[in-house]
């Protein structure tokens, strides 16, 4: 499949192209920058420290999509919107890792689900895909009895917080709880908050330093506390999940996929 990389010179779109370049079936379509990048021209191998592909960076999105059967996108909210756009227009699959959607951005991703295949998520791991399969499980077994507390940390650079992962894990427990998130989500704490509201699903936010990502989920009840736990140490992990979810939208319907769709958890 030919795969295209949006944000082509960032730390996680270089990553994206060593990976394509091992993968077998995978073969580079090109990438994008901004209009002021100083890559622009650069053969995409050469990002890499790779032998030249035959592929430059280009600032042109439109013409990325239509030489691609699918483009990966970790780029920044506004950009994934106009992204998902071009995807409706020209039927181009879409992988999207960017977290810190509006409710109108992501009516944009909603609306390109329904002419090209997208797969949509917070995180990419699998080991983070099956963490939130547990903490549904978690917090269906048990009771009322036992608080949810989401603890994240990330590196000092993160743009958005909570962290989508954060939110997918948050969002998983409430299912299993039979909560409706909006309503159940505490964001922030300060001050005299008074005691702690039944039903609550709270977040924690932490960042700082080259963290990487990680993620716990708390539920605490009287004399115990359950916590499950995931600490990704390399970001290659989650270039292997876009890359392996970019192959498998290959012949799938247009519609709106999670990678627990990819990896057969759904």
């Amino acid at each position: 499949m030919k795969i295209g990389i949006v944000g082509a010179g960032g730390r996680m779109g270089r990553m994206l192209i060593e990976t394509v370049l091992e993968t077998e079936g995978a073969e580079l379509a090109g990438g994008t920058e901004t209009p002021s990048s100083n890559l622009l021209g650069k053969d995409l191998g050469a990002l890499v420290g790779a032998e030249d592909q035959g592929v430059a960076v280009t600032e042109d999105a439109r013409v990325l999509f239509e030489a691609s059967d699918v483009v990966i996108d970790f780029t920044v909210p506004a950009a994934t919107a106009a992204h998902a756009a071009l995807a409706a227009e020209i039927g181009t699959a879409m992988v999207i890792g960017t977290t810190g959607l509006d409710a109108a951005q992501q009516a944009d991703v909603e609306a390109a689900s329904h002419a090209a295949s997208v797969v949509q998520a917070g995180n990419m791991s699998m080991g983070v895909n099956l963490l939130v399969g547990l903490a549904e499980q978690v917090a269906a077994a048990l009771g009322a009895e036992y608080d949810i507390e989401v603890v994240e940390m990330h590196h000092k650079h993160k743009i958005d917080a909570p962290s989508g992962t954060a939110l997918m894990l948050g969002q998983a427990a409430a299912k299993g709880r039979g909560l409706d998130h909006n309503d159940a989500a505490v964001y922030a704490r300060e001050g005299h908050t008074g005691a702690r509201p039944g039903g609550a699903i709270g977040y924690a936010t932490l960042r700082g330093g080259d963290v990487v990502g990680e993620h716990s989920v708390l539920f605490a009840g009287l004399g115990e506390r359950v916590e499950l736990t995931h600490r990704a140490t390399n970001r290659s992990i989650f270039a292997r999940g876009a890359v392996r979810a970019a192959l498998w939208t290959g012949g799938q319907a247009p519609g709106l996929y999670s990678m627990r769709d990819v990896l057969g958890l759904a």
